[in-house]
């Protein structure tokens, strides 16, 4: 228990500093591009995701001995591609009820509308995105055996099997 408590405080900080990005990015483009909220919350998301997976898989999550790495990039962004998903349609739902002219007139309101929805899309996928993590990405702790019938461990096993990206022979 001792172990998942300081494992939810590493993902927390991690989401913490990913957040900011977010959060700061999405509101720049918001507020001074005048950009729709939900294109800029992809772009800000995006470029958040990319601090999130270097952090998450070197301090908060271990990388399974069972699997692949190409195999634990691809969950990774697939779990944060739904994740995506899910932020914009709460960004979407946030504002869907401001006039489709919300942007210019009603600027205020609309930011703060963005802000609210983007509170809420953060909660929403940072559960997610642990649940999934957790679930497939992080390895046993060392005193634990893997559960050999586990779904992410016959996962793993598959994706060491099927190398997409298999050695090329040197030439000589």
């Amino acid at each position: 228990m001792k172990k998942l408590i300081a494992q939810i405080a590493k993902f927390g900080v991690v989401g913490v500093i990913a957040f900011i990005i977010d959060f700061g990015i999405l509101n720049l483009l918001v507020r001074y591009a005048h950009m729709n909220n939900v294109s800029a919350g992809t772009i800000s998301f995006l470029v958040s995701l990319a601090v999130n997976y270097l952090l998450s898989m070197s301090i908060v999550f271990k990388h399974r001995d069972d699997m692949a790495r190409w195999l634990e990039i691809v969950i990774f962004f697939i779990s944060a591609a739904i994740g995506l998903l899910i932020n914009d349609a709460v960004l979407w739902m946030g504002t869907a009820s401001l006039p489709a002219d919300a942007i210019e007139t009603m600027h205020g309101t609309y930011v703060l509308y963005t802000n609210i929805a983007k509170l809420v899309a953060t909660v929403i996928v940072s559960v997610w995105n642990f649940i999934i993590r957790k679930w497939l990405l992080d390895a046993p702790s060392p005193e634990e055996n893997v559960n050999t019938d586990s779904f992410a461990h016959r996962l793993g096993r598959w994706s060491l099997q099927h190398n997409p990206f298999p050695a090329k022979p040197m030439i000589k």
